[in-house]
């Protein structure tokens, strides 16, 4: 079970919205649906094959879900520059299921049967129709991004977050509930000393419900909440902003897509109003905020991010480091950041095997299946799967945060490691 097992549902709530709304959307496979990164035979023996899964081409956007897939490439690349795994060349078949189910099921298809990858890594996908035909195969699946519960419903899945449920392939979670902590709203209480919450989001069922979610945890929290809806076709984000400032509201959570997002900054702006914070989450956590949030300094000037992996600016840490020279110039997030860990984790998983003797499937999920929590050389929070019989009525759990500061921009708040607390664990149906 994550601990930020809420805010990804509400994400994959979100995308899902996009998804049904925007008209782009279709069920055959895209024209760049096979990407084959071919590589050379190493001396060392026959390559080890590896696929990723990344809903590219999909309806919510091009960029919306590379990270991963870059982030895990980089990994390899260097892997291979420093003489791959035990002599062998890491070899990466990516595949663009287009953010549909038939497309996706193709990519299964494609990288399990015809190209026989030894495992899947980074998985990013908008609709894992393909989650019960990778667990029937018994290809490990690791460090895939938690946007659908497949990840707390199959076997032989490893979400980058982790998972206590017990995962039978039958139903999500714990008879069909999952389960998410309230650490987000504790911190801000704690630290900020917020008591004034508001959620702002559309007048649709997936971004209502999510919004019910996140005002659910607040209220446990004790914060007041004030509930914002706006129509999705034709928001009115000025009254939104003259409302939060006449609730004097403290911090800003949303159940809404980065457009309406920056619309609602916008609104802010041109009235002069002010949160202590506005928070978003670690698929928004980017090196672009400058130019997304271009017309709304004063709004810009009050993001928080959190998440459950170390601020990729975090230039301190040796494996931060070390992940951003693999990247270059190029702009970074922190989903690449978590596609890098994912790759390492295969690869340390990869070469216990090795050590022991024999690189199977088997071997490599005894290691995923450990008790001994992993960490991508500190990149990650404790990760760990449990398959518990009954989910925990309170967790530990800590959490990453940071602010953005022109100029500097995203500046971790404390250790994420020490930024912890017990808290409730809040049962929902995905």
């Amino acid at each position: 079970m994550s601990p930020f097992r809420a805010a990804e549902a509400g994400a994959a709530l979100l995308l899902a919205l996009l998804l049904a709304l925007l008209t782009a959307c279709g069920s055959r496979l895209p024209e760049r649906a096979f990407e084959t990164r071919p590589t050379a035979h190493p001396s060392g023996g026959e390559p080890l094959r590896v696929g990723i899964i990344t809903s590219v081409t999909s309806p919510v956007g091009g960029q919306a879900f590379t990270g991963p897939r870059d982030g895990a490439r980089a990994y390899f690349d260097a892997l291979n520059a420093r003489g791959g795994l035990d002599g062998r060349r890491i070899e990466v078949e990516t595949c663009d299921d287009g953010g549909s189910g038939v497309g996706n099921n193709a990519c299964v298809h494609r990288l399990i049967d015809e190209r026989r990858v030894f495992a899947l890594v980074a998985t990013t996908a908008l609709t894992y129709a393909g989650a019960p035909l990778v667990a029937r195969a018994g290809v490990p699946d690791i460090g895939g991004q938690p946007l659908t519960p497949a990840y707390d419903t199959h076997p032989h899945l490893y979400g980058i977050y982790g998972s206590s449920a017990p995962r039978t392939g039958k139903e999500p979670g714990w008879g069909g509930v999952l389960y998410g902590g309230t650490e987000v709203y504790r911190w801000f209480a704690r630290e900020r000393g917020a008591r004034t919450a508001a959620v702002v989001s559309y007048n649709q069922a997936a971004s209502a419900a999510y919004a019910r979610l996140v005002v659910r945890g607040l209220r446990a929290e004790g914060y007041r909440v004030v509930e914002e809806q706006v129509d999705f076709a034709l928001p009115n984000f000025r009254a939104v902003a003259a409302d939060l400032r006449a609730q004097h509201v403290d911090v800003l959570f949303d159940a809404m897509d980065t457009h309406g997002n920056a619309r609602l900054c916008e609104a802010m702006e041109t009235l002069g109003v002010r949160v202590d914070a506005k928070v978003t989450n670690v698929q928004n956590w980017s090196s672009t905020v400058a130019r997304d949030y271009a017309r709304a300094p004063g709004c810009r000037d009050t993001l928080w991010a959190t998440g459950s992996s170390r601020n990729h600016q975090d230039t301190g840490h040796p494996a931060v480091r070390e992940f951003r020279k693999a990247m270059g110039d190029r702009p970074l997030t922190q989903w690449q950041l978590e596609g890098w860990a994912a790759a390492m984790w295969f690869t340390d998983a990869a070469r216990s095997c090795l050590d022991g003797g024999g690189l199977t499937r088997a071997c490599v999920e005894r290691f995923m299946n450990r008790p001994e929590p992993y960490t991508a050389r500190g990149l990650l929070l404790p990760v760990r799967f449990e398959r518990l019989p009954r989910p925990p009525a309170t967790r530990n759990t800590c959490l990453s945060v940071a602010r953005w500061q022109d100029g500097r921009g995203w500046v971790s708040q404390g250790e994420m490691t020490e930024n912890c607390a017990t808290v409730p664990q809040l049962g929902y149906r995905p």
